[in-house]
């Protein structure tokens, strides 16, 4: 699954994914979650607040918080392609190490940046159906709606086969599929993501 959250606040965000990613530790799935990395130790105060042991579950390798910085805007750069092949091969290392199923939210708050390739962004996320169906995962992107502007938050909606409303993930009528959505790639504007 390749699901759109969108959120207003820190606060729905964790609604959504404190469940999300207890579940996933409970099932023994390998639990990824990326994000700024000055947001590291409040995030993981906040999962410790709300029953996470992560200690345990980071120690074991069960659960990781990777940086955006050193995933998604790696040397300073977006590159689609590239990020595609880290995450499959952090899949596969994942089904190696005998997890069945991985689940993962990243924040997008670093397209934010407009860092050299962030304008492959919906060609990234589009993708990204590509590869989820060859493994077993559920993947979050997850979007503050009040930083994106309007017209990025509706192209990216077209690249989620779902989206969580209010609380609840359910298939997003809006979806398109990931071959005509790339070919179409260069029809979308190109300009600021900000609001």
């Amino acid at each position: 699954m390749h699901i759109c959250g969108f959120f207003d606040s820190k606060e729905q965000q964790y609604e959504v994914i404190i469940p999300y990613i207890l579940e996933g530790l409970e099932k023994n799935e390998k639990v990824i979650n990326i994000l700024e990395g000055n947001r590291h130790s409040e995030h993981c105060r906040c999962l410790t607040n709300n029953g996470v042991s992560i200690t345990e579950k980071l120690s074991s390798g069960q659960f990781e918080v990777l940086a955006s910085e050193n995933t998604y805007i790696k040397d300073g750069t977006f590159a689609a392609e590239k990020m595609y092949k880290m995450l499959e091969q952090t899949l596969l290392s994942a089904s190696r190490a005998g997890y069945e199923s991985t689940r993962a939210c990243g924040d997008m708050v670093w397209a934010l940046k407009n860092l050299p390739g962030t304008d492959e962004l919906l060609e990234y996320e589009a993708s990204l159906n590509l590869l989820t169906p060859k493994h077993s995962v559920s993947l979050i992107c997850m979007y503050d709606i009040n930083s994106f502007s309007q017209s990025t938050l509706t192209d990216i909606l077209l690249t989620h086969p779902y989206v969580i409303k209010d609380g609840k993930i359910s298939k997003n009528p809006n979806y398109v599929e990931p071959l005509a959505l790339i070919s179409s790639v260069s029809n979308f504007p190109s300009g600021p993501l900000k609001s």
